[in-house]
């Protein structure tokens, strides 16, 4: 799909991966829906990119991701493209994950993105189709201590996204997972530890891929809109099921 004069959503868009795909669809010519719970930040965003309006919205909370998806459908007439970015990261051994940290996570991770699909897809079929990409991981096809509660978040919405490809394909709805891995964010500033055992850091290997640039992984997205390819890995690197 051509992204010029197509309405965007792009959750998670305050910082990293998001902001940088709200920016590089913004000057390809969509015009982009910004989603985040920063408000501020997502108002100097808006102010800079042509066309673009911002919605403030948590994704782990069920209501505000469907109502957030009104107010853009309202707003702008049509929704072409979503793009579940907004996620977060939880690092802890499997014997030490906090339940209630991983509802969090797995609600954030998994439920918003479903949400925000539920909502999206009549909207969708009747404009007779429309494009779904939800960003993943490249631990959810490897095997990383204390990266289990996160990864799996991953694998569920992997799981979730390429079975709504299959059933979505004759409404000419394409749906894809990207695959970012190592990313130059504040994903690692900002995930949520186990302050026992260590903290449940997680640990580099050697081998590991050098970290890609928030632009990078964007460009990616970019050209899997374009695409329409089930699933994309931004980094070649990345060691599957290690």
């Amino acid at each position: 799909m051509d992204v010029k004069d197509k309405i965007v959503i792009v959750t998670g868009a305050s910082s990293g991966i998001g902001e940088a795909t709200a920016r590089l669809l913004s000057e390809k010519g969509a015009k982009v829906a910004l989603v985040a719970r920063d408000g501020d930040k997502l108002s100097q965003i808006s102010g800079e990119l042509l066309g673009s309006k911002f919605f403030v919205a948590d994704m782990s909370k069920e209501e505000e991701v469907k109502n957030m998806i009104q107010k853009v459908q309202e707003s702008f007439g049509r929704i072409d493209i979503l793009i579940n970015n907004a996620g977060q990261g939880y690092g802890s051994p499997v014997a030490e994950i906090d339940i209630e940290k991983f509802r969090y996570i797995f609600n954030l991770n998994v439920v918003g993105p479903l949400v925000a699909m539920q909502a999206v897809i009549p909207i969708m079929k009747k404009r007779d189709g429309g494009v779904i990409i939800n960003i993943s991981s490249g631990t959810s096809v490897m095997y990383l201590p204390n990266l289990a509660a996160y990864s799996s978040t991953k694998r569920a919405l992997n799981g979730i996204t390429l079975t709504a490809r299959a059933e979505l394909e004759d409404d000419n709805i394409i749906v894809s997972v990207i695959h970012p891995y190592i990313t130059a964010t504040n994903f690692y500033k900002n995930t949520l530890k186990n302050e026992t055992a260590g903290g449940g850091h997680f640990q580099p290997r050697d081998g590991m891929p050098e970290a890609d640039t928030s632009e990078h992984v964007a460009a990616k997205i970019l050209e899997t809109i374009q695409s329409g390819e089930a699933e994309v890995y931004a980094n070649d690197q990345i060691p599957k099921n290690a």
